[in-house]
């Protein structure tokens, strides 16, 4: 895809459009984020590893919040949710609305365990519960792994996409402009700065984004109209014979059919569930935002803070992806491939480009600026946290496996390399993108997940509520669900799903399991080999379980305790005053977090009752768009 032709097919020329008030916009924009990430730096010794990886265990609930909606909206979800809503209606909702189960689930059990086990990342969780290095040391891989192939490559696919088409600039010369940004603070800075910038960027998304939600209803006349226009919307040049043209009839609905839907309700039921399980409850980037709050308390109500965020999205992402269908029908919901081809570079379709269309001709100028400053910033965000978490992975997982001896400032000089390194094979692994099938990118990501993350996912959640579970069983389980995600994955990279027009010649496997139908399987095919193989072998001591598993949390306050010692709270529970200063590891003396033991039922309380309240709205969304 040439910068050519990508621009002169449908974007008018970017000069007349981007005036000077968009670009003094971005220019004070991009000063004000290093400005909050050099202000945060400064507050946080980050020359320790706690400080630099952690935050010093020492954040709110607030920027807990924002920032874990933050790591989970990049630029490619807006990229991606806006496109596919464009392509096929609302029924994508479901990975966002599906997080606040996880996210729940992340706050009232995986965190007591993670933070009364006193680790910092999750194959670290894995050493310590079943022993060995081999389980570690594979996790650790496949982390980096996902985290180039699919999160990184593909935010920076989308921002340059993004910068592409609306300023007309080279798509390397804006994506080395980013990386170079984001890289500088990141390195300089570790997890406070990612937190903090994440706040204001999270603020600044949700208000363009609502700003320019509310631009493009009124376009159309408002909601009510919406599902009318958007049945209309095609393209005037088709492909004879063929549907692939008419927009889809269950547009508006959630559940679609569990056979023949685009996204089948069973899929997204429980298939979707496991693959949120991995990515809100065991995934490194989201768990360590919750692990660097003050108490759990604070974790808790991050948590909910996030679930109520991640409800936003189908009506400030998704919609508009509909609307910007309605409104250019021949860019976005091109089908035949050389218009295709002409519009955005990619023959497969152009649906990708339906929310920077949409900014771009609807935005006024600045505005327009401070949603392209936004953009960045999404992307920046989305990677500075993979960037800082995939550097912790490396440096305590792998470096220090190589070399035990290595001392603190040894550690952080590798942390910061790595993050280099990482810049990159990014930089390196965008030509290859960029060739990829562009129109396909979001679903690339949501299954090249659900082949890798469901044996992840199964090997947790046995850890932590099957205290019969052990090391040989795990190991086993973990590299049958590889080997069998990876052949699935092999055989959709050699059968590519057909273009419009083109017969479906793929073997059942693909054509008839959807992706996400095959996660289920996946999950329980790896369960069963781990509760197999640890049937098989000796059970795990019992000194090893105690506090690594829901059943063994030696100071749980709701139930009495398993193993006999005296009650009292785990570090940085519900007992500990928002306010309060927590020991930085779980080492604590268990009677320092007594100290207030008359207001935990309170917070306790209150973070409950939210979360009750959270779940009936989001039941009740659910029902209304089914």
């Amino acid at each position: 895809m040439t910068e050519g032709n990508s621009t002169a097919g449908s974007f008018t020329l970017p000069s007349q459009q981007f005036s000077v008030a968009d670009l003094v916009v971005v220019v004070v924009y991009f000063f004000l984020n290093v400005a909050v990430g050099i202000w945060s730096s400064c507050r946080v010794n980050r020359n320790t590893v706690s400080g630099y990886f952690l935050a010093g265990r020492d954040m709110a609930w607030w920027p807990i919040g924002a920032s874990l909606f933050a790591s989970s909206e990049g630029s490619g979800l807006f990229i991606g949710l806006a496109g596919t809503g464009a392509a096929g209606g609302i029924a994508v909702t479901g990975f966002e609305w599906n997080a606040t189960y996880a996210l729940l689930a992340l706050a009232w059990v995986f965190v007591p365990v993670y933070v009364s086990s006193g680790i910092v990342t999750m194959p670290e969780y894995l050493q310590r519960r079943f022993g060995g290095e081999r389980i570690r040391m594979y996790l650790s891989g496949l982390s980096l792994l996902l985290s180039i192939f699919t999160k990184i490559s593909t935010d920076l696919y989308s921002g340059a996409l993004f910068v592409q088409v609306c300023l007309g600039w080279d798509l390397y010369l804006s994506t080395v402009l980013m990386l170079v940004v984001t890289g500088l603070y990141t390195i300089a800075g570790g997890l406070a700065a990612v937190i903090y910038t994440d706040t204001l960027q999270t603020l600044i998304m949700v208000l363009g984004a609502i700003v320019l939600a509310v631009k493009a209803f009124n376009e159309i006349g408002g909601y009510s109209n919406l599902e009318e226009a958007y049945l209309k919307a095609m393209p005037s040049k088709i492909v004879p014979n063929t549907t692939c043209h008419l927009p889809r009839a269950d547009a508006m609905h959630l559940f679609r059919d569990p056979v023949s839907g685009d996204l089948p309700w069973t899929g997204m039921t429980f298939g979707l569930s496991i693959m949120a399980t991995w990515y809100w409850c065991t995934d490194q980037v989201i768990v360590q935002r919750s692990l660097s709050a003050k108490s759990l308390s604070h974790a808790k109500a991050g948590s909910v803070l996030a679930s109520y965020l991640k409800m936003l999205p189908l009506f400030v992402i998704i919609m508009p992806g509909m609307i910007s269908r309605v409104l250019y029908p021949d860019t976005v919901a091109c089908v035949d491939p050389e218009e295709c081809a002409r519009v955005c570079g990619a023959a497969v379709g152009c649906s990708n480009i339906a929310y920077p269309k949409l900014v771009v001709e609807l935005m006024p100028s600045g505005l327009r600026g401070l949603m392209i400053a936004v953009m960045m910033a999404a992307l920046m965000s989305s990677l500075t946290s993979i960037f800082n978490s995939s550097s912790t992975l490396f440096t305590m997982d792998i470096w220090r496996k190589l070399r035990p001896g290595a001392g603190e400032r040894e550690l952080l000089l590798v942390g910061r390399v790595v993050t280099v390194v990482l810049v990159a094979l990014s930089v390196v692994w965008i030509p290859i993108l960029q060739s990829s099938s562009g129109g396909q990118l979001y679903v690339y990501i949501q299954a090249v997940t659900s082949y890798l993350a469901p044996p992840v996912t199964a090997v947790f959640v046995l850890a932590v509520f099957w205290p019969r579970a052990n090391e040989q069983g795990a190991f086993w389980g973990l590299m049958v669900g590889l080997a069998l995600g990876l052949a699935r994955m092999g055989l959709e990279l050699v059968h590519p799903a057909p273009r419009c027009g083109v017969p479906d010649r793929r073997p059942w496997l693909l054509a008839d399991i959807h992706y996400l139908h095959f996660a289920v399987l996946l999950c329980a095919a790896t369960g069963t080999v781990v509760v197999g193989g640890s049937l098989l072998t000796p059970p795990p001591p019992p000194a090893r379980l105690k506090d690594l598993t829901w059943w063994t949390l030696s100071r749980e306050p709701p139930q009495p305790s398993v193993d006999g010692t005296s009650q009292g709270l785990p570090d940085g529970s519900c007992s500990a005053a928002p306010g309060s200063q927590q020991p930085s590891k779980a080492e604590g003396p268990p009677a320092a977090a007594l100290k207030d033991a008359t207001e935990p039922p309170f917070w306790a309380r209150v973070c409950g009752i939210n979360a009750v309240v959270l779940m009936c709205v989001n039941i009740f969304c659910y029902a209304y768009f089914a």
